[in-house]
């Protein structure tokens, strides 16, 4: 059976990763479910430049990734085709998260500390972060 994304799992997992509440999350989910339908990719000419921005952090998290046609048009000249794809596999797994995001974490801690100094900030940020991060960067 094929993967489903509901607007639950969407919003879940753009809450968990992206750090937002899910409020935020659900309206963030509606457009990009409204965008792609039924199907698991959208051409991108679809979107306009401030769309595009949120498909580019979703991107950014793996929720989101991108492909690209060429095909030689009559005259011999290439034309490219961009298209979003949908990586369900992944917002399932990202819904099923329920510890927050880096980025999530860092903007909690960021909203306690009033000395915005950088020995301040990365005093600031727990040994696990910094743990999280380079794993990631890893894979």
């Amino acid at each position: 059976m094929p993967n489903i994304i509901t607007l639950d799992n969407l919003s879940k997992a753009i809450a968990n990763r992206v750090g937002i509440d899910l409020e935020e999350a659900r309206r963030d989910a509606g457009f990009v479910l409204d965008i792609f339908g039924f199907d698991n990719r959208v051409i991108d000419n679809v979107l306009n430049p401030e769309d595009r921005q949120l498909f580019y952090i979703l991107e950014e998290e793996g929720m989101l990734t991108t492909e690209r046609e060429e095909t030689t048009l009559y005259d011999g000249r290439e034309w490219r085709t961009h298209y979003w794809i949908i990586r369900k596999d992944v917002i399932l797994q990202y819904a099923q998260d329920a510890s927050k995001s880096n980025r999530a974490a860092l903007s909690e801690k960021m909203q306690r500390v009033t000395d915005i100094s950088d020995e301040v900030i990365y005093d600031s940020l727990d040994d696990q972060m910094w743990v999280t991060k380079k794993f990631a960067e890893e894979e």
